[in-house]
């Protein structure tokens, strides 16, 4: 796969468009600077000028467009003055538009706009930044180059007056600094567009703090640019021809933000965040919140020191990339609770060598059935059940639900079958394949949600780290191991549980034993990732990697292998029904008496009068009974699928590796086994008689 994975970046790279695109969202062009670049000015409004002190209505702490409304139609003096300077920043931007439609430059010119644009949105502060980032995301709203540009905003303002972040810090505290914290500044160590970092130690304990305080007025001036773009937005609805329903994703966007705007959310955000993953991910560290010195525009968090991992040459930063890579598949298929601000920045490699993530200000929860379509995608999309992921598109929110689907399977069939041919990524034509897939787009009414861009960014951006070290990188290696432990575990879920029937047997009514294994393997993978990466000794995954069978079946035996093995069960009856007939068949051919029959001394009316000695064996069966054999190979830990060779017979050190797991399966297996396989028995039997 690594190998394969390598050629298609090869040949994506030739293609400048998609070579920008996948730049874009692995954040290679993000600034990673802690603060704004020299010159950087950020256009504000003097709010106070324009208070009339009555403080009969408040802006809203919550997106309330209705609110904001009302809020701002009375103010219309700050309005201007903001609608002013947007005008003025904007407007040669807009005539420059027009001009190259007019002149047909559009594409001439791009890369000049784009540039024009970024400084513009620099410029804004604040709303338009994050707008802006969050376009840079959208391949759907903006073309490549609009993209490579938005990507390279870096959020960061100049930092504001230390004296003013300090009285914000004493006003939310309610109380002097020096009454919390024993050190703090005097500088900040970071500045952002919506606040800056200051070190600090608490009185109260000595621990080294990290105390984020909000900018001044960020409220209003967001509230006021949301306020300007929702009546542009209103305006552009009744434009005939102009289909992006601008107020609707500013809606969305903003909802998401003014959450940001709150410190309190942020810091609940982060003890979430560190209560679902801390079981399974000890390699993962999120900084403490200290609640009780957290309020709106003010949170106190552990102090974490460390480098950034996109910067950082340790050795183990491959390792770490992994635990990151499995941490998100976490978020996206299991907790659903996702980190969704994915920042180079925000991933730290502490110096005790573990994956720090940092900023939960923004997060978003990832919709049950959402999680279930992505996994179900995936065992579709290796059967190539076309019909299967059309439908998957509209629970994944890629199609509107009610849309005519028929006409889509066939060319999306063509498609992946290309994709997926035998050979290798050598044999697919990436600019037929590329055009096609454009060509599905413009033909279907395709849209990407907001949640699969977030999600491609986060993995874009540690597959960009990993690439840097490692050029073979494979990110489907390293996610498969977590998706197959995900269905191989999933005793208490329904859902998971047929998509992992469907992902080994797919329409046919016999188990693929090599999928099987594959999971098998995948889930031990995973187990040594997580034991590698969790300080375990070098000598001890080395074991862990040679005793895989052993593993596979410690793990059907265990209560979490509950659902595998009842499965497991199931086929092993059918497996040795079917071998002991076709070893029958076989000794009754060997003495002529194949065709035989045995007759009936009391016949019974309706009834045959003899039945057949040889038992019938079908060609299902003999496919069952060989995959029963393999998938037990494997799990005996023996290479072969006959077991009459000297490489597969039994040693005693096979045998004492067995040892602990002899009591299990005489109490859990052979009891079950024997009761399902005399009832099959007697009703095949009966079915034969009366066939």
């Amino acid at each position: 796969m690594k190998s394969q994975m390598k050629d298609i970046r090869m040949q994506m790279e030739e293609n400048e468009d998609l070579n920008v695109l996948m730049s874009g969202l692995r954040g290679t062009n993000i600034d990673q600077s802690d603060f704004a670049e020299q010159g950087v000015e950020m256009k504000v409004i003097d709010f106070d000028k324009y208070d009339d002190g009555t403080n009969e209505d408040k802006l809203p702490l919550v997106y309330d467009p209705e609110a904001i409304e009302r809020y701002w139609s009375k103010r219309s003096g700050a309005v201007v003055q903001r609608a002013f300077q947007l005008a003025t920043i904007g407007g040669g931007f807009i005539s420059g538009l027009v001009a190259d439609f007019i002149t047909k430059k559009t594409e001439e010119n791009s890369v000049k706009r784009a540039i024009q644009l970024r400084e513009i949105v620099t410029s804004l502060g604040p709303a338009y930044i994050k707008l802006g980032q969050a376009l840079a995301i959208r391949p759907d709203l903006l073309g490549p180059q609009a993209m490579v540009e938005l990507q390279k905003l870096c959020d960061k303002v100049p930092s504001f007056d230390n004296e003013l972040a300090f009285q914000t810090l004493e006003n939310e505290l309610g109380c002097k600094w020096q009454d919390v914290y024993s050190e703090l500044g005097p500088e900040p160590v970071a500045a952002a567009s919506l606040g800056q970092v200051y070190k600090g130690v608490l009185k109260s304990n000595g621990a080294t703090v990290a105390v984020k305080v909000q900018r001044p007025a960020v409220l209003e001036t967001v509230s006021i640019d949301l306020f300007v773009l929702r009546r542009i937005g209103l305006f552009l609805r009744t434009v005939e021809g102009f289909n992006t329903d601008v107020v609707a994703l500013l809606d969305e966007w903003a909802l998401r933000f003014f959450e940001e705007l709150d410190y309190v959310n942020e810091g609940q955000n982060q003890i979430k965040f560190a209560e679902s993953i801390k079981k399974d991910l000890p390699q993962v560290v999120v900084p403490g919140t200290y609640m009780e010195h957290t309020r709106r525009k003010v949170i106190t968090s552990e102090w974490l020191e460390g480098e950034k991992l996109s910067q950082s040459t340790a050795d183990d930063v491959g390792d770490l990339v992994k635990v990151g890579v499995i941490c998100y598949l976490k978020q996206l298929l299991d907790t659903g609770f996702f980190h969704a601000d994915p920042h180079p920045g925000n991933l730290i490699r502490t110096p005790d060598g573990r994956l720090a993530i940092l900023d939960f200000g923004l997060m978003t929860q990832i919709d049950e059935n959402i999680k279930y379509g992505m996994i179900e995608a995936i065992s579709h999309l290796i059967h190539r059940d076309y019909d299967a992921i059309v439908n998957d598109f509209v629970t994944l929110d890629f199609i509107e639900e009610g849309t005519d689907l028929s006409p889509l399977s066939a060319p999306l069939g063509r498609v992946f079958d290309q994709a997926l041919e035998g050979g290798g990524a050598k044999s697919i034509n990436f600019q037929e394949l590329a055009a096609d897939l454009a060509q599905i787009t413009f033909d279907f009414p395709f849209r990407i949600p907001p949640y699969f861009a977030i999600i491609i960014r986060a993995i874009g951006v540690l597959e960009g780290i990993a690439l840097v070290g490692d050029p073979d990188f494979a990110l489907v290696d390293e996610a498969y191991p977590y998706l197959s432990k995900r269905l191989l575990t999933s005793n208490d879920d329904a859902r998971l549980q047929e998509a992992l029937r469907y992902m080994v047997y797919g329409k046919s009514t016999v188990f693929d034993a090599d999928r099987l294994i594959d999971l098998l393997e995948a889930l031990e993978s995973f187990k040594r990732d997580v034991s590698t990466s969790s300080g375990v000794s070098a000598e001890a995954s080395a074991n862990l990697e040679k005793k895989t069978s052993r593993e596979a079946l410690q793990f059907v035996l265990s209560p979490q292998g509950s659902f595998f093995r009842e499965f497991l069960l199931d086929e092993v009856v059918k497996g040795v029904d079917a071998l002991s007939r076709e070893s029958a068949v076989a000794v009754l051919t060997s003495v002529g008496l194949k065709d035989a029959r045995i007759p009936i001394l009391f016949p019974v009316l309706g009834l045959p009068n003899s039945i057949a000695l040889a038992p019938k064996v079908t060609q299902e069966d003999k496919d069952t009974a060989e995959n029963v054999t393999k998938l037990l190979n494997f799990l005996l830990g023996r290479s072969g699928n006959s077991s009459g060779s000297n490489e597969n017979a039994f040693t005693r050190e096979t045998f004492e590796e067995m040892r602990p797991f002899l009591p299990a399966v005489a109490n859990q297996i052979l009891p079950t086994l024997v009761e399902r396989l005399s009832s099959r028995l007697a009703a095949r039997a009966v079915r034969e008689i009366f066939a």
